[in-house]
């Protein structure tokens, strides 16, 4: 068994080191007019390339090529990046942001906090209560919980929601009618009791699902993997009773994923190749962290339609992956978190003016409408509640465009909504439907905004 250590941080040594040799962080449009060349030269530590990858990925950015260097005591990242128009990254702001996340006065946790929604807070974030909830997925869940919500008089001022494999995983951020964080046990002790009954549904078994009120702090993308990998919902064994979440790849994008052995440096080498979309990267490297695995090194490239990429890992006690067992699971693992990201149907995105309540009626008019929501997106900005939801037709069939049309009469006098299909050619544009999970909308706030003044 091939075995080599991965170094012991001192904590104190390690602050040293830093201080020492601080990070350096450079943001270069002149190298070349197709994308902006990000590198980064640190101090190793223990999952600094998530680190890098998060900041990025958090700004919507497209990574199209990475090369990652780590072995020793050096961390060395190049990344080509573009928008999500796949252009340079010009705005002035968003490069000040990446040369302060990722330089020597740096710290995620703090930068984090200036990109509101991205974290998941002990008990409270600033005004908000986070509540994570994990079970088996039903049409019409996300609706039901909506509604328990609503009828105890919290607002929901941010969530995220993924389902795979007949589970489901979503972060709540709730506050009351004063905008003020749940402190109250016996509410929380109600609201925790009331969600944990739908979750559960007509089952017996308590480990259906699950309700709690936040993690620690954690990135809210890596806390619903988290979520999820505990869940074991690589498996594929999601339970009966419920509509399946999995998507249907066409066979040219199925994920093919190898382990090698490279027996003369005692690595792991794992292989990607998929459809390439916006933050695959962050999905494989947070779970080969999760799963305990240290990237030495990586090559990320894009070529078309496809992503290919390249891992050299080890376990972090320093053993390479020896056994069957072990190269199954890791391939079932970063199967899964390519999957858990990805929808097919339509893309709904609404905005309207923010209330208590406004999330269950949305949720209960799609509902009511035959949709099944496989993934969501709840945002809050000034007064205004911006939602996306993935939706698909809640018989596993695919959506008839009349019940959308129908969406629209319903709804569309009080919410500003568009409407976007997911494609599945392998020609298909990827910022039309594989792209971000974290949801700005520019034109369409604007136009919401227009005429309200009117």
């Amino acid at each position: 068994m091939a075995r080599v250590c991965w170094p012991y941080f001192d904590p104190e040594y390690e602050n040293l080191s830093t201080r020492i040799n601080p990070p350096r962080v450079s943001v270069d449009n002149s190298s070349c007019s197709d994308w902006t060349v990000v590198k980064v030269d640190s101090v190793n530590k223990p999952g600094i390339l998530l680190e890098v990858v998060q900041v990025l990925t958090d700004l919507d950015l497209i990574i199209t090529k990475a090369y990652i260097s780590s072995d020793g005591g050096w961390f060395m990242d190049v990344f080509h990046v573009t928008d999500q128009q796949g252009k340079q990254i010009t705005d002035r702001k968003t490069i000040e942001h990446i040369e302060k996340a990722l330089g020597p006065k740096g710290h995620i946790t703090e930068v984090v906090k200036t990109w509101p929604g991205k974290r998941v807070g002990v008990h409270s974030v600033g005004d908000h209560t986070a509540i994570e909830l994990i079970g088996r997925d039903r049409p019409g869940l996300l609706s039901e919980i909506s509604a328990v919500i609503a009828n105890l008089h919290f607002n929901v001022v941010a969530a995220e929601v993924w389902t795979h494999n007949r589970r489901i995983a979503c972060v709540v951020y709730v506050n009351d009618t004063k905008c003020q964080p749940m402190d109250d046990p016996t509410r929380l002790s109600t609201i925790e009791e009331k969600l944990k009954n739908i979750l559960r549904g007509c089952e017996d078994d308590d480990n259906v699902g699950h309700t709690s009120f936040s993690m620690g702090f954690t990135h809210v993308d890596r806390r619903l993997h988290q979520m999820l990998f505990a869940d074991r919902d690589y498996e594929g064994n999601g339970g009966g009773g419920g509509l399946s979440n999995e998507v249907d790849f066409p066979a040219s994008f199925q994920p093919k994923i190898t382990i090698e052995r490279w027996e003369e440096k005692g690595y792991s080498v794992v292989s990607v190749r998929c459809k390439d979309r916006a933050k695959l990267m962050f999905d494989i490297v947070c779970t080969l962290t999760d799963m305990e695995y240290v990237v030495f090194h990586a090559t990320i490239s894009s070529d078309g339609p496809y992503a290919s990429q390249e891992y050299y890992i080890r376990h972090m006690d320093g053993c390479t992956l020896d056994t069957e067992g072990e190269k199954e699971r890791v391939v079932k693992c970063i199967d899964a978190a390519i999957r858990r990201r990805v929808s097919e149907g339509f893309r709904l995105e609404l905005c309207a003016k923010d209330r208590v309540g406004l999330l269950s009626e949305v949720t209960r008019i799609l509902r009511e409408n035959g949709l099944s929501v496989t993934r969501a997106g709840v945002s809050t900005i000034g007064e205004q509640a911006m939602n996306v939801f993935y939706v698909r037709d809640s018989s596993g069939n695919s959506v008839d465009i009349k019940k959308i049309e129908a969406l629209r009469k319903e709804i569309g006098h009080t919410v500003m909504f568009n409407v976007k299909k997911i494609p599945t050619s392998s020609k298909a544009p990827e910022t039309s439907g594989w792209a971000k999970t974290s949801f700005f909308f520019g034109n369409l706030l604007e136009r919401f905004l227009a005429r309200q003044d009117v």
